[in-house]
């Protein structure tokens, strides 16, 4: 079974601070502790899964490895992590070793070109969530609508290179554009990241004013997202592309909006199903009678049977919501509720009161869920 993402576990966004993940851990950690959920199996492994995603999240260098690999960048077990290509930062066999492989084979350890050429520094973008507020009948129908959202976009004064106009970036004098430096300490060559130039292997000596040479200002672009028919709260809509941009030239993320569900006035959703409480009179729940109730495609008429009681369930087959994965409607189910009179003359009392002493002698008949419950009380208190 594939893990989860880790950001997703967290609750958090891919840009997120140290401070948002440590919070987001810590609410989920008091959450799910085994300690306090003692008869909950399942907290445990909550518990056990976000302490992983803390962990890795947590540590700069194990981050962005998961950041540019994903699960496998921080799997002892998988070769992007061991003797494989490991990534920048990540403190893997390869990087603490890269000196004895490059005398011995004559090129760089954990691929990336040979011959001594700095790694190319490619990164992909990061993913990015949207989360997007819709109405229940938006979500059975389906709906298009559109968004604006915050993006890096490449810096029109200098075109991506950071570097003030007229001027371009340098060769990083102290890693001489390889990106990485070696550090020998004794038998050992140990490479390392330059922490002048931060591994892009370019130094900029006058950085450009737009953009402060980062080489991409902060946007707002504008999507159309088409909702799909059915969809159901939490459920994610994947714009492919649309997230960040990527680094040096490097494929972008992904944009994925998350739906949520607007609370509704009469409806209330359970997957495909609907419910609702519909109230009626003390006459039509005695009586019988029918009473109109709405649907999402319009009104519905049901027919009460005489000496209804509060709390009864009427189902309407096919009058829920057809999900995006299921190929019929759900259903719709009204849950009766039998109102009080209130404000009464003097002239309708009189009429309870005569209605109440004529009933007198026969209970059983006429309150039978009454009786029981009285028999019962007598039961439990040995009478």
């Amino acid at each position: 079974m594939s893990k989860r993402d880790f950001y997703e576990i967290l609750g958090v966004n891919r840009d997120a601070s140290d401070d948002e993940i440590k919070k987001a851990y810590r609410k989920l950690a008091m959450k799910h502790h085994p300690d306090r959920n003692p008869d909950n199996p399942g907290a445990e492994e909550k518990f056990k899964e976000a302490k992983e995603a803390y962990e890795i999240l947590s540590d700069s260098q194990k981050r962005a490895a998961y950041d540019q690999y994903g699960h496998a960048g921080v799997d002892p077990q998988s070769g992007m992590g061991g003797f494989g290509g490991g990534g920048a930062g990540m403190g893997g066999f390869a990087d603490a070793f890269g000196g004895i492989f490059d005398e011995i084979f004559g090129g760089r350890a954990g691929g990336g070109g040979g011959g001594g050429g700095g790694r190319s520094n490619i990164y992909r973008g990061a993913d990015l969530r949207y989360n997007l507020e819709i109405t229940l009948e938006q979500a059975a129908h389906g709906t298009e609508t559109k968004i604006r959202i915050p993006t890096m976009e490449e810096c029109e004064v200098c075109h991506g290179s950071g570097a003030k106009a007229g001027t371009q970036p340098k060769t990083c004098p102290t890693c001489g554009g390889s990106g990485q430096v070696r550090l020998q300490q004794g038998f050992f060559s140990i490479q390392q990241t330059c922490h002048k130039c931060h591994g892009t292997g370019r130094f900029i000596a006058d950085p450009c004013t737009s953009c402060g040479g980062a080489g991409r200002i902060k946007q707002h672009k504008t999507l159309a997202v088409k909702i799909p028919a059915g969809v159901d709260e939490g459920d994610r809509i994947r714009l492919a592309g649309e997230g960040e941009h990527g680094v040096n030239g490097g494929p972008p993320g992904d944009l994925y909006v998350q739906i949520h569900l607007k609370q509704h006035a009469v409806f209330q959703r359970d997957h495909n199903d609907l419910h609702c409480e519909m109230p009626i009179s003390f006459t039509t729940a005695a009586l019988g009678g029918e009473i109109e109730i709405p649907t999402l495609d319009g009104a519905a008429a049901i027919k009460i049977p005489p000496e209804t009681q509060s709390g009864r369930v009427f189902r309407l087959r096919g009058k829920g919501i057809k999900g995006v994965r299921s190929h019929t409607h759900g259903d719709l189910l009204c849950h009766v509720v039998v109102e009080t009179p209130v404000n009464l003359t003097e002239r309708q009392k009189d009429l309870l009161r005569e209605l109440e002493e004529s009933s007198k002698g026969s209970d059983h008949k006429h309150n039978p869920r009454a009786k029981s419950w009285m028999d019962k009380v007598r039961e439990f208190f040995g009478e």
